[in-house]
């Protein structure tokens, strides 16, 4: 084992967005280093984290573009229609993917599948190197280089670092660089249910006082064809009692809020809960050093967007490296970072306030503001042009990132 590693670039974190940028770097010809605390067996395990992921359409064509999406597309839930309603209301809103074309408006894929798919294509991968389980207990930013001392002895030298470790990223505290949090009352709760009825493609998002319960279309498995996950979004003070209930209890509670659309909802395996927080850091980039993913950003879950907006942090990151790498420019250049920072701005910055709004918009049971909510999504859903905005916004097909999240990039 040689005790000094040289990469162009160096990812801190071996997650979903940490080793996508690294795959995709490598296929532009960028040696990349990612490193990891836990080993790649142990997150591509199913019982390591039951979320699923919402992959918008514009996120899709980014992982394909990196060659992924053939592995992960058998397991992925499409989504072809969103219907939004505020509790028990008639009154709702229905995307339709076939009013703006022929795609899904997105999938529903497990992480561990995604994971798994990651892993594979890692080893596969030539250029990408994965050190796992490792810490990088210090980070040395100087003139010309970075320097990553690793925890079992080993330094990776690099012209630039990138933190994709977390909303508590060590990395960007050790950077110094400021962090706006606040944390949500709330209690996302995850499992995965069994369906009476097909769910045709349809993703639900009923709004309570407590916050947004989805149903998430999701890919049928032996015994069970009808498949679907649950984010549930509970009071953080209400949360350990729904939690501390027995399967049968737990299932009725779930089914109250659902109503019976597809009939009966059954419980499948085991529940998750995470506590929901919003996090922005101050700035996305330092000395040699650039933040992706929850590092920088992290958002509430009522829209699923926090994946895709760490994916389009991926693809103007490795859009911009890639053209530097093409001129022979040093890639933690200052001037390389600012472009990043610059174009990655607006499209964080607006998801974060609609997601928070809209969260602070629904997440009460005051009668005008009921009544006026209602009649807002009733009125969007009868005004075709602004609902199709709405639409391609939620595909990720808008604006931002060019290059290779329109499926431009290598393959």
């Amino acid at each position: 084992m040689k005790n000094e590693l040289k990469a162009d670039v160096a990812i801190i974190g071996g997650g979903l967005v940490g080793l996508t940028l690294g795959r995709a770097l490598a296929l532009r010809g960028i040696a990349a280093c990612v490193i990891d605390r836990q080993p790649l067996e142990i997150m591509t395990d199913a019982a390591y984290d039951g979320r699923g992921s919402a992959i918008a359409l514009g996120s899709q064509q980014l992982l394909d573009s990196l060659g992924l999406w053939a592995d992960m597309a058998a397991q992925a839930g499409p989504i072809l229609d969103i219907r939004v309603s505020d509790g028990d209301s008639r009154l709702f809103l229905h995307y339709d993917h076939r009013e703006i074309g022929s795609d899904p408006m997105g999938w529903i894929v497990e992480n561990t599948v995604t994971r798994r798919v990651l892993a594979k294509a890692a080893g596969e991968t030539g250029g990408l190197t994965v050190i796992a389980p490792a810490a990088v207990e210090r980070l040395e930013r100087g003139a010309g280089r970075v320097v990553a001392h690793l925890s079992d002895g080993r330094t990776i030298r690099a012209a630039l670092a990138v933190a994709a470790d977390g909303k508590q990223s060590p990395t960007r505290e050790a950077a110094g660089i400021r962090a706006t949090r606040w944390d949500y009352p709330q209690t996302g709760i995850v499992c995965s249910v069994s369906l009476e009825r097909p769910h045709r493609g349809i993703a639900h998002e009923r709004f309570l006082p407590a916050g947004p319960f989805a149903l998430l279309p999701m890919t049928g498995i032996p015994g069970h064809p009808h498949r679907a996950s649950i984010v549930w979004t509970e009071r953080q003070a209400l949360a350990p009692a729904m939690l501390a209930l027995d399967d049968a209890d737990f299932s009725i509670e779930m089914n109250r809020r659902f109503g019976d659309y597809y009939g009966r909802l059954t419980l499948l395996g085991r529940r998750w809960s995470y506590p929901l927080s919003l996090l922005l850091a101050s700035r996305t980039t330092d000395h040699r050093l650039a933040l992706i993913g929850d590092a920088a950003h992290a958002i509430h879950p009522i829209a699923g967007q926090g994946l895709n907006l760490g994916l389009r942090d991926i693809a103007v990151l490795a859009d911009i490296l890639g053209e530097a790498q093409g001129l022979g420019l040093d890639l933690g250049d200052k001037s390389l970072l600012d472009e990043y920072a610059r174009r990655r701005r607006v499209d964080t910055l607006g998801l974060i306030a609609a997601t928070d709004g809209l969260n602070r918009l629904f997440s009460n049971d005051l009668a005008p503001v009921r009544l006026a909510r209602r009649l807002g999504l009733a009125t969007v859903n009868r005004l075709p042009p602004l609902k199709h905005l709405f639409m391609r916004h939620a595909m990720g097909t808008m604006g931002g990132s060019l290059g290779m999240l329109l499926g431009q990039g290598p393959r």
